[in-house]
């Protein structure tokens, strides 16, 4: 037992195997093999190395955006009179975030009180007091209902309701947008990035773009690719739409800065890429983006405001991107991986040539030798046959 196992552990550790190599002549198997071995070392250097670069390291992004808003346009609305609009009063909100609204179009309702009034007839009429439940509101309704049923105008009755009085009517949205000046106003965007793990930080106010270049650029795709200051008409042409029908109700439109940068090349190639999209659908239900905000005084001692049903277009900035630098780890992965899906050639070889090819019994005899444990034994006849041949030697041998 003990010499068993030393003889296990002897063969273990001084023995080496090695599989069996059969060389096939044959024409259509070496030229698969060859075109196989062609198109996985294509993949490796072309898709693996040079297009995922597969020998870099990776880091994401950590990005900040900031932007400000240029521009005027002027009003004449009736019991509002003469209004110039600057871009404190049509940006919401003001502090230029990544996300902001610009006014392009609006309701006003002057001169509201907290009081008692007819309902708007868009949330429902009335015929006699017991259709208003006192107490009670309308789903869209702008107050709470007192129970009695008046006359809205001469050929409408409506519920009272106790809110802020006169309530809004939106029946009519203006066309053309009352800031259809806001096509030329310009938005300028400051994006700050950093990549930790590289600890390479950039702007998009990179090398290029120069304090006199800034203060006469505007965005153009191959003209000016990298000037950060962009025209509202512009961004919304280059995502498909229509500055004019989108200002009327208002719309979403989404801005992608995105940063992919080699940094095996100086910094300085790392810079930003400008997308825009219309993320704006046009359909009959709930048309366009729209919000509401008021302007608040006091008069006679009572609370009174100044009510903005505001048409916009809202503006996403999104920033993505990813940065990658040589590393000799994921390089000796990435080598180690293409030299294991070379054996995909001879996994295909083999089965083509032991199961399909015309000879594949024969091949099979030359490439897999079956030892039986029986076959290790001598046959009975040759032991005696051996047997007899030594006993007569030694006979021989003997004086």
């Amino acid at each position: 037992m003990g010499q068993k196992f030393v003889e296990s552990l002897s063969s273990f550790l001084f023995e080496y195997d090695t599989p069996r190599m059969v060389l096939v002549r044959n024409k259509k198997v070496g030229l698969t093999f060859r075109l196989i071995q062609l198109v996985v070392l294509a993949y490796i250097i072309g898709w693996v190395f040079l297009y995922e670069k597969g020998y870099q390291s990776r880091d994401g992004i950590v990005s900040s955006v900031s932007v400000k808003l240029k521009g005027l346009a002027v009003t004449n609305v009736s019991r509002m009179g003469r209004h110039i609009w600057d871009g404190t009063d049509y940006v919401f909100p003001p502090q230029g975030d990544s996300s902001f609204v610009v006014m392009t179009n609006f309701i006003i309702t002057q001169g509201q009180k907290q009081g008692h009034c007819p309902g708007n007839p868009e949330t429902g009429k009335c015929v006699e007091d017991h259709d208003c439940a006192e107490g009670t509101y309308h789903r869209g309704g702008q107050g709470i209902m007192t129970g009695k049923c008046v006359n809205f105008d001469s050929t409408n009755k409506t519920c009272e309701i106790f809110g802020w009085c006169p309530v809004e009517i939106d029946d009519f949205v203006p066309n053309p947008p009352l800031l259809h000046e806001a096509e030329n106003f310009t938005l300028f965007i400051k994006n700050s990035i950093t990549f930790p793990r590289f600890q390479v930080s950039r702007r998009n106010l990179v090398e290029r773009v120069t304090k006199r270049y800034l203060k006469s650029c505007t965005y153009h795709r191959v003209r000016d690719p990298l000037c950060p200051v962009f025209e509202l008409g512009y961004i919304v042409e280059e995502s498909g739409q229509k500055f004019s029908t989108l200002a009327q109700k208002g719309g979403v439109i989404g801005i992608t800065i995105s940063w992919d940068c080699d940094l095996d090349w100086p910094v300085k190639h790392c810079i930003p890429i400008y997308n825009f999209h219309g993320l704006h659908i046009d359909n009959n239900l709930s048309p366009g983006f729209n919000f509401r905000y008021a302007k608040y005084y006091r008069e006679n001692g009572s609370d009174v405001r100044t009510l903005y049903k505001v048409f916009g277009i809202r503006f996403d900035i999104l920033v993505n991107g990813k940065a990658g630098k040589f590393d000799i780890i994921p390089t000796m992965t990435t080598i180690g991986s293409g030299i294991g899906i070379f054996g995909v050639a001879s996994v295909l070889c083999d089965l083509l040539l032991l199961h399909f090819l015309p000879k594949r019994d024969y091949y099979k005899q030359k490439k897999f030798k079956y030892a039986e444990q029986d076959s290790l034994k001598p046959a009975k006849g040759e032991a005696i046959s051996s047997s007899m041949c030594n006993l007569q030697e030694k006979e021989n041998a003997s004086p």
